[in-house]
């Protein structure tokens, strides 16, 4: 039923939305010399490595200064990008790793290798289930940039306080998850980004 719902919705989501995604396209190459779309790593589903899709709000090679963005101003977004990580349609091109499987609307969010390798065993549990475009975690640390801004060491507090609440957060979905509660989870989702 899950898997049904992600390729039904994803399938009509591409198709509605390609003119946004045309249009996205044309300000980002406008913005900035780079390509449309940021590829990066991610471990999903029983750690297998899969490269999520992002329209590309940072400038070229800012992966290699650092994995965690850090401040909706961090330096490396540019004028575009800022607003497309405001409203979350950066996220939108993971339709397509919806479509294909490699994700699902509601799911924990994949992590980047660097930081599941972190992970204990109860925490790997998260990686038995197929990765998500959003998730309790997502709602719940929405100002996640902000926080890091504001420490003097973001790497740590990442690591030590948000990551393990995240998991948590995961575990709780993964231990009792239905497609009403995803339903539920998607217009959650929605209304934290209207709000905010």
């Amino acid at each position: 039923m899950k898997r049904l719902f992600d390729i039904v919705f994803s399938f009509f989501g591409i198709l509605l939305l390609s003119p946004v995604f045309l249009v996205i396209s044309i300000l980002i190459l406008l913005d900035s010399k780079g390509g449309v779309l940021y590829k990066q790593e991610r471990t999903g589903k029983g750690d297998r490595i899969f490269k999520v899709l992002k329209f590309r709000t940072m400038r070229p090679d800012s992966f290699a200064k650092g994995a965690l963005t850090v401040g909706s101003r961090d330096p490396r977004i540019t004028n575009v990008g800022y607003y497309l990580r405001k409203y979350k349609l950066d996220e939108l091109p993971q339709l397509f790793n919806v479509f294909i499987g490699e994700m699902s609307f509601v799911g924990p969010r994949p992590e980047v290798k660097k930081y599941t390798d972190l992970y204990n065993e109860e925490q790997k549990k998260v990686l038995s289930v197929v990765p998500g475009i959003t998730d309790y975690a997502s709602i719940k640390f929405r100002n996640e940039n902000d926080l890091l801004s504001a420490s003097e060491n973001p790497e740590k507090l990442y690591i030590e306080e948000i990551m393990p609440e995240k998991l948590n957060l995961n575990l709780k979905y993964i231990a009792d998850n239905n497609v009403f509660k995803d339903i539920k989870i998607i217009f959650d989702t929605f209304y934290t980004i209207i709000k905010h």
